[in-house]
């Protein structure tokens, strides 16, 4: 569910599932906020800048390289530093905002909830978002990003706790 809001920012949810997967074995893996390149797709790096781990204002830097939109062979590296602006366990749920970054974004905030779905058949994981429109982009543009990202997130999780168990 998505929509774009008369007050021109963008709000979005979109949520995948983990099969077999209790919510709490996928928020362990989630609530290390600087390790999320290890289960995003579109990541090559992330890393602490400053902050203490798991406590708001946590400062984390994500980078991407990708080739350059020309036909050359040149790469590029997006980034952008995300602060951690709330974590509760109990609920499972976190709160990021982009700060500096390369990507155009000029407002963005996400919350991230795992849930263990009703039938026990494993659990959701939920991700909200709020921004201000980013010039060269269409919202479903981003909503499909985002959507794109989570789904390979949930995947290489899901895949990553099977093979442990085996």
């Amino acid at each position: 569910m998505a929509e774009e809001t008369n007050s021109k920012l963008w709000e979005g949810k979109v949520s995948a599932k983990v099969r077999a997967t209790k919510a709490e074995t996928v928020w362990s893996l989630l609530q290390d906020f600087c390790s999320v390149h290890k289960w995003l797709p579109s990541l090559d790096t992330c890393y602490k800048v400053e902050g203490d781990h798991g406590q708001p204002g946590l400062v984390r830097y994500c980078g991407s390289t990708i080739k350059s939109a020309s036909d050359s062979e040149e790469a590029i590296t997006l980034w952008c530093h995300e602060k951690l602006v709330e974590m509760d366990e109990m609920e499972k749920m976190l709160s990021y905002e982009i700060m500096e970054n390369n990507m155009g974004m000029k407002m963005y905030k996400s919350t991230i909830r795992v849930v263990q779905m009703e039938d026990e058949s494993g659990c959701e994981i939920k991700w909200g978002f709020v921004a201000e429109p980013v010039e060269g982009w269409k919202f479903e543009d981003l909503v499909s990003y985002i959507e794109s990202s989570l789904h390979g997130m949930a995947e290489r999780m899901e895949k990553a706790l099977q093979s442990s168990t085996n």
